[in-house]
């Protein structure tokens, strides 16, 4: 079961205006099941969004580069579950932009207004018969209030939804932040196999919207890992509907932006960490903090060093404190001047090592006692300077080898 992570409720995700969703069962790998959904935006909203760095990516992801570098106003997204259209070439294409076309056919827009997003199996056409066919069915569901059924139809093996909304002042007036996200197997940063979505009824100008995705996903959803695997298909995209009662948000520097520019990240952050605690078989959650270190790039590298360990893991699984193997992971970090000498490590509130080796004061049952808590917080001090950085990841366990094992059966 998840780490420590409750299922949204409906009624605490908060609608916001110039969104609306829709929901629809067509069927796409299994029956009765939701696996479509549509989102209409209003003629105010903006829209940027963070891809995958994998380079086989899957056609929709090609499709929504290019739709939004188009420069036209982005009035629609769909997104199908049980197939990723990945690996299928220039008819995996085809097919993506058969999917534009019908839903701009029924929104009375441009099919190049449509963003598309798939996401599931690799290497399988995509069913897009099945797709078209549900689509009046998801755009007769479109409402502003139907972020909790869309959470559920974004999922693949994720074994709960991931949702969640705050409201924040500004200049006096509320507005509505809410996004989903999917994500449970290969996961691992630039991006992951994951698909977020957050909305904001507040008007951002389209540059700074575009800084604002890329300073929220460098502090959330590219600060998770699973099993170190780069997905095809990672999206993670922001809209401002410019529907509040509240002036255009155009200045970085302005207090209105760093105050949404913080929800925003916030909400982010506990939708990638939802993702982390729902880890394919996890049960332990695990937060890297490495600190000390020179550039907030090299702590980074330690911090994804210890997380993408098989070794790390599996030990985390079994509350093992074999804990020599993220000193390893340290050492191999790809630090080239790194002075183990400095070095600080520590699980939870136990010192494990310093000066080079295991600390005086040191006691494996004092490992084993932090070890065997659901939420474990592994602490590195390079001491090499100020920087820091924190990577959330989760255990090895049995279960992850059979889910992945079985996952097209």
């Amino acid at each position: 079961m998840p780490v420590n992570l409750n299922p949204p409720l409906a009624e605490q995700l908060l609608p916001v205006k110039g969104v609306a969703l829709g929901i629809a069962e067509a069927g796409i790998k299994k029956a009765e099941r939701k696996d479509l959904m549509v989102m209409r935006l209003g003629d105010r909203a903006r829209v940027a969004g963070v891809f995958t760095l994998n380079r086989f990516c899957a056609a929709p992801v090609t499709l929504c580069r290019q739709h939004l570098q188009s420069g036209k106003p982005i009035r629609a997204l769909v997104v199908n579950t049980g197939n990723a259209n990945a690996g299928t070439g220039e008819e995996g294409m085809s097919r993506a932009r058969q999917t534009c076309v019908e839903v701009a056919r029924l929104l009375a827009c441009d099919a190049d207004q449509v963003l598309p997003f798939s996401t599931g199996v690799i290497l399988e056409p995509l069913p897009v018969d099945k797709i078209i066919a549900g689509l009046p069915a998801a755009v007769a569901n479109l409402k502003e209030s139907n972020w909790f059924d869309a959470a559920h139809a974004i999922m693949t093996t994720d074994i709960l939804p991931k949702a969640a909304s705050r409201q924040i002042s500004l200049g006096g007036k509320t507005v509505t932040i809410t996004g989903i996200a999917k994500g449970s197997g290969m996961i691992h940063p630039n991006m992951a196999t994951m698909l977020g979505y957050v909305a904001t009824d507040a008007a951002v100008s389209q540059a700074l919207l575009e800084t604002l995705v890329k300073h929220a996903a460098d502090r959330s959803f590219n600060c998770i890992t699973v099993d170190g695997d780069t997905s095809t298909n990672d999206s993670f995209m922001l809209i401002a509907s410019g529907e509040a009662d509240v002036a255009e948000i155009s200045n970085e520097a302005s207090a209105e932006y760093l105050v949404l520019r913080d929800a925003v990240t916030e909400l982010s952050q506990v939708l990638a960490q939802a993702i982390v605690r729902d880890g394919e078989g996890a049960t332990k959650f695990m937060t890297i903090a490495v600190e000390g270190g020179a550039s907030e790039a090299e702590c980074r590298l330690v911090g994804y060093a210890i997380a993408h360990s098989p070794l790390v893991k599996t030990a985390f699984f079994a509350s093992d404190p074999n804990l020599g193997r993220i000193l390893a992971a340290i050492g191999y970090a790809g630090i080239a001047d790194l002075d183990v000498d400095k070095i600080k490590l520590y699980l939870g509130d136990v010192l494990v090592a310093e000066n080079g080796g295991r600390a005086a004061s040191y006691q494996e049952q004092d490992g084993q006692r932090v070890m065997q808590a659901p939420e474990i917080t592994v602490r590195v001090l390079l001491g090499r300077g100020a920087a820091a950085a924190t990577v959330w990841t989760c255990d090895f366990s049995y279960d992850y080898v059979k889910i992945n094992a079985e996952y097209r059966s």
